[in-house]
């Protein structure tokens, strides 16, 4: 009745394996596909039933994670999305449909953050001080252990997709060098010993610079007001709680635009003019900020 695909992110090995099942699979069957960043209109051009084809975007852990995102595409039956949705339940999952462009929710929302910080720690700020000024704001890791638990070269390839989504450079800093990819390699931004980060020591005397926090957490309030505008997901709840669930964005906030309306959109969007003005282009306010004063 259900399958769903998990393969590596390459489209031509996915429609590969999409018209080999769709060869065997049994009529009103769904293909579902975990993609965590290739558009939908891409993977499904070449199959014969698109309407049975979606999203069903699962996080790591699976086993601890809540959230799983349906991936919506215009050609998606409705009796598809229901079904998937009560399967996400019948799994105690929380399913939360989603456009279907590069990233969905959850990884477009995170990918800035995740890019900032390698960017800070690139501008020679330890990881332990970014982590723990993330941690500090309420996030359940920091972003640089984040980015070594995902890996270096998944996060590299989702950076590089919404890179190209919005029309922007990849930074040359994230660097993915073979055997140090990360928490699987043992080595990567950090070493890992037994599952964990081995953080090297701070420099005795060593203060954080005044705006990381505002560099870290802004990128991703700022796409996150962006999904809100854009319709990826239905409104600004929904958007919160598959933020919270997806992401763990710290629950005590109530969620990206609730943390937004709590803390006034006028003032957190200056202080992103602010950045844009010290760090560049990347920073610029995105369409969506204003309807939130």
């Amino acid at each position: 009745d259900l399958v769903i695909e998990a393969i590596y992110e390459n489209l031509e090995a996915k429609r590969a394996l999409f018209a080999k099942a769709e060869q065997t699979l049994p009529e009103g069957a769904v293909l579902a596909t975990n993609t965590s960043s290739i558009a939908l209109t891409e993977l499904r051009a070449e199959l014969a039933r698109p309407a049975h084809f979606a999203g069903l975007h699962f996080f790591n852990p699976v086993a601890m994670m809540p959230l799983v995102e349906i991936v919506r595409h215009d050609g998606l039956d409705a009796e598809t999305e229901r079904r998937l949705a009560a399967f996400c339940r019948a799994i105690d999952k929380f399913p939360v449909p989603v456009a279907g462009s590069p990233g969905f929710l959850v990884n477009r929302i995170l990918a800035p953050y995740m890019q900032e910080a390698i960017l800070c720690h690139a501008d020679g700020i330890p990881g332990a001080v970014i982590d723990k000024t993330a941690l500090a704001f309420g996030m359940p890791m920091g972003p640089i252990e984040l980015v070594d638990t995902v890996g270096l070269d998944v996060a590299a390839s989702v950076g590089r997709i919404m890179a190209d989504f919005h029309g922007q450079p990849f930074p040359e800093a994230f660097k993915v060098e073979e055997g140090r990819r990360g928490k699987k390699d043992g080595q990567g931004l950090y070493r890992w010993e037994n599952g964990k980060p081995v953080k090297p020591e701070v420099p005795k005397g060593y203060t954080a610079p005044d705006d990381l926090e505002d560099r870290l957490v802004l990128p991703f309030l700022n796409e996150a007001v962006a999904c809100l505008h854009e319709g990826v997901v239905a409104d600004a709840d929904l958007l919160d709680a598959g933020v919270i669930f997806g992401t763990g964005f710290a629950p005590f906030r109530g969620g990206p635009i609730t943390h937004i309306r709590s803390v006034g959109a006028a003032k957190l969007k200056a202080r992103l003019e602010q950045l844009a003005a010290r760090y560049g282009e990347r920073f610029t306010p995105k369409a969506g900020w204003d309807a939130l004063v």
